[in-house]
């Protein structure tokens, strides 16, 4: 007699059941800010199924903005202390900045990492410390290419300030890029994320650079590939913690 592939107690599904199981774990979920982006090709192909071309561009538009706009699990390291990183993408810078001079923190230097998102990484932003939100700013700007070092002066930014333990300071800042012309931030003054929490998004090529506290001990390289919320970017000194 066959064993029961299940622990005891435990029903057991069927084919489409065990289909519908590995969907769910296999493909992300969609960002809701993307839905309307996949909806509305949707939408079109449905409205021109008489007509392939309209059909099949309407199907392939909807494929290709749920892949950009995925929001995948992510699992943030326990270990204390750290700042991980924001967003997916490219390492391209790791130096000393001044801040986001609307802040008003002056010209001080402080660690920065950059990181390049392509249109093929995923797009939501991650708070890469746990901690209050201090300051939320959205600057105008221009739309350069987000891979160039200028970019974080001169291209629109949203800038986010959280407090950590101790009131050290870490700043993310979405920016722009040459085709990414809506920064999205659903985080407000006097909440509280969790480290790797989802709070916000940019369509279509960007870029996200993270200020941290002097002092603390960055851990990548130009480059690298960062996975938003897992890669570890830095070591934050004992005041941070």
């Amino acid at each position: 007699m066959a064993r029961r592939p299940y622990p005891e107690g435990t029903p057991e599904k069927s084919p489409i059941g065990h289909m519908v199981e590995l969907v769910k774990t296999s493909v992300p979920p969609i960002h809701p800010d993307g839905a309307p982006f996949v909806l509305g090709p949707l939408a079109i192909a449905a409205l021109g199924r008489r007509h392939t071309i309209i059909r099949r561009t309407g199907q392939l538009t909807a494929l290709a903005c749920a892949a950009f706009f995925r929001h995948p699990n992510r699992v943030p390291p326990t270990r204390p202390g750290v700042a991980v990183a924001p967003a997916d993408g490219t390492i391209t810078l790791v130096d000393e900045a001044a801040p986001p001079a609307e802040l008003g923190l002056g010209d001080a230097p402080l660690p920065r990492v950059s990181i390049f998102l392509s249109v093929l990484d995923v797009h939501v932003q991650r708070a890469p410390v746990e901690g209050t939100v201090h300051a939320v700013i959205h600057q105008p700007g221009k739309f350069m290419s987000a891979d160039l070092a200028e970019a974080s002066d001169h291209n629109e930014r949203n800038t986010m300030v959280l407090a950590t333990y101790g009131d050290q300071r870490v700043i993310v800042v979405q920016i722009a890029g040459l085709i990414a012309r809506r920064i999205v931030c659903h985080a407000g003054v006097g909440d509280q994320l969790q480290r790797g929490q989802t709070y916000g998004l940019i369509r279509f090529g960007s870029r996200v650079d993270t200020f941290l506290p002097q002092g603390s001990k960055l851990l990548v390289e130009v480059g690298q590939r960062a996975v938003g919320a897992e890669t570890i970017l830095a070591e934050l000194p004992e005041s941070a913690r």
